[in-house]
């Protein structure tokens, strides 16, 4: 009995989120403890909500969600619940509540049968052991050399690939060197906004990389509508520009002219006049600011005569 009212307790708690929140994230919770969650609840708070459960749990009570209230929309969410998963509901910023669930990482050491999350390097330089400790080196195929009555390494050794167990050998001696390579928080899986499901990369994405991004799509429409000589509002600039220098080349060919051709003509007509006046142009205002600089220091020079000399 008492486990069937923890069930409809979870069932109604997961509901009124259903109801409350329209954004959450899928995140993954290995190796991420219980003192660490109760840090990343509270960081989350007063509006986001983490919300851990069995998958099958979480899956039937968003399924008859969706029967009693027809919004199919949190059926996306459902089907990715896979693995030790959890969900964050939330009404904040997407990209804000992302970056304080990263922010709750610990350090971690490498332990035996472990999968590194990231490669781990040994950087070159001192290890403070003494020299009987070469063994573990050795084994490793790490080159080292006595220094000073301790082992030092002699450059940075790749020890565990991304994706590899941890060895007894690679965890023994990153524990006598103090490493603790990996860190360990609830990882972002997949966002949910509205129905619509995405990969977390595009919260990252800036107005910049935006923009950069539309103008490449605008490019990319432009020379397929060229090409293809089909008008769009994104070909359409350059169908007329190159219409004006169709009709330029008519008129330079023939007599034929109009108002900007005729500047043109005038310009092949007599372009060492044109050359003249672009240098004379940008010469007169250097020449403007050095008579005001001149007239400026014969001021000075007036305001600090008062009619006295050395002889005086």
């Amino acid at each position: 009995m008492a486990r069937l009212e923890k069930k409809q307790k979870y069932d109604a708690k997961l509901c009124s989120f259903l109801d409350t929140y329209t954004k959450a994230f899928l995140v993954h919770a290995d190796n991420v403890g219980s003192n660490q969650m109760m840090l990343i609840r509270k960081g989350l708070r007063p509006n986001s909500e983490v919300l851990m459960g069995k998958n099958t749990m979480m899956k039937r009570s968003i399924r008859e969600y969706v029967k009693r209230t027809g919004n199919e929309e949190w059926n996306a969410l459902a089907d990715l619940l896979v693995g030790n998963v959890g969900v964050i509901f939330t009404k904040d910023e997407l990209s804000d509540v992302k970056d304080i669930i990263l922010s709750y990482k610990v350090p971690a050491p490498a332990r035996v049968g472990s999968i590194a999350p990231v490669a781990v390097i040994v950087p070159a330089g001192p290890t403070g052991m003494d020299p009987s400790q070469t063994s573990f080196f050795q084994v490793l195929n790490i080159p080292t050399k006595i220094n000073k009555g301790t082992v030092e390494i002699v450059s940075d050794v790749p020890l565990v690939k991304a994706g590899e167990k941890v060895g007894s050998s690679e965890a023994t001696l990153l524990a006598k060197l103090k490493i603790s390579p990996f860190s360990y928080g609830l990882r972002v899986v997949q966002v949910y906004d509205g129905g619509s499901v995405y990969d977390p990369k595009v919260l990252d994405l800036k107005d910049d990389d935006l923009l950069a991004a539309f103008a490449s799509g605008v490019r990319n429409v432009a020379s397929v509508s060229l090409a293809l000589n089909y008008p769009t509002l994104a070909s359409v600039p350059h169908s007329i520009i190159n219409g004006y220098k169709n009709v330029l080349s008519i008129a330079l060919a023939t007599e034929y002219s109009f108002p900007l051709a005729d500047k043109v003509k005038e310009i092949m007509k007599n372009p060492g006049a044109f050359a003249a006046a672009a240098p004379a142009a940008s010469a007169a205002p250097a020449a403007a600011a050095k008579v005001e600089e001149k007239k400026k220091e014969e001021e000075e020079e007036e305001d600090g005569d008062y009619g006295m000399s050395l002889f005086d």
